[in-house]
């Protein structure tokens, strides 16, 4: 009961240093976790105490919850959709560059803003200690409400609602940091092969040797920095001979897609993305999400870029499939420039385009 008690006033102090500000205030930072989620802990044998981790991919703007269970594993519990994170695909490497970092973050009661002026937020805790191995800058990068980014990932107020719950409860069972892995993509062999000429492809396998070890075992990788690298431990030899084979075996599945005649690209945004449900919503009822920073770079989708030996060359026209009806027709063949402007005045109405 005595740890109990001081572990619940240590969580308050640390969360008493954001208290303030306009929202010093508001209590949606004590709003419960929805009935809905809390069934499903229940239903996958978890409790709103247990341990979580977050895993965050730009491409498929998506951020996983995981929930570690009795048996010391963690499995995943739910995937919310991102409203809009803000640059490219890449890590953040200076202050003002709008990129959403990627790497090994951790997340700290000190961490948690509960008077944020995008509802709530918690802060990854970039740079860490990689980035700053590399001189990297930047501060304040978080996750937060609304939808409206440069360089957070924004994920509307009530999906924020919903997460810095489940993370404040995990805080009050005991956990003292959350780890949150930050990734480009999901780290699947066609990913990789797709991506094996950009010029961040060797950060991003090294990313992939953390992804692969907790895919592998089910537990949080350790982490730690060398030689300008992420390291992670490689535990037994039995783990560190499962670890290898995946990684192996990726590695052929990688080789035979380029065999195939898989071409390798580089995704170009204007800025950023947004998971494509936002995207569909925005269409179809003209608004809704409140305030959407630059809603005139969401139009198109990315660029891809061919990568052959011999340097980039841009494929006009190519472009990744936005799915529904969100979907803009480029100006000239196959659309209109009066249908074009039709449909940006739509993502406008969603918000003026400031920060």
């Amino acid at each position: 009961m005595l740890k109990t008690t001081t572990l619940g006033l240590a969580l308050l102090l640390a969360l008493s240093a954001c208290q303030d500000g306009q929202y010093a205030a508001s209590t949606r930072h004590l709003a419960p976790i929805p009935p809905a989620t809390l069934a499903l802990m229940s239903a996958k044998g978890v409790s709103p105490a247990d341990p979580i981790l977050m895993r965050a991919y730009k491409k498929e703007s998506e951020i996983e919850l995981w929930k570690r269970g009795a048996n010391g594993k963690y499995a995943l519990l739910k995937t919310y959709p991102m409203c809009r994170w803000s640059g490219q695909l890449g890590p953040k490497t200076r202050e003002g560059d709008r990129q959403a970092p990627e790497g090994f973050y951790a997340v700290t009661p000190a961490s948690m803003n509960p008077n944020s002026s995008l509802y709530l937020s918690f802060n990854l805790g970039y740079p860490n200690e990689y980035d700053r191995s590399l001189g990297r800058t930047g501060a304040h990068l978080m996750v937060h409400g609304s939808c409206s980014s440069r360089g957070c990932f924004a994920m509307t107020d009530e999906a924020i609602s919903e997460l810095y719950a489940v993370v404040r409860e995990a805080f009050a069972g005991g956990q003292r940091a959350v780890q949150f892995q930050s990734y480009p993509f999901r780290m699947t062999p066609e990913n990789l092969a797709r991506h094996r000429q950009d010029p961040n492809i060797a950060f991003w396998r090294n990313l992939k040797e953390g992804a692969d070890r907790f895919e592998v075992t089910g537990a949080e990788p350790g982490v730690g920095v060398a030689d300008g690298r992420y390291a992670f431990d490689a535990g037994d030899e039995a783990t560190a001979g499962a670890v290898a084979r995946k990684q192996a075996d990726d590695e052929r599945q990688v080789a035979a897609l380029v065999a195939s005649g898989t071409p390798a690209v580089r995704l170009v945004y204007e800025d950023g993305g947004q998971h494509r449900s936002f995207r569909e919503t925005m269409v179809a009822a003209g608004g809704g999400l409140g305030e959407v920073s630059r809603p005139e770079a969401l139009a198109a989708g990315p660029r891809e870029v061919a990568m052959p030996a011999a340097g980039p060359v841009a494929l006009a026209g190519k472009r990744d499939p936005v799915r529904g009806a969100a979907a803009l027709k480029p100006a000239g063949p196959g659309g209109t420039e009066a249908e074009r402007q039709r449909l940006m005045k739509i993502f406008a109405a969603a918000g003026d385009g400031r920060e």
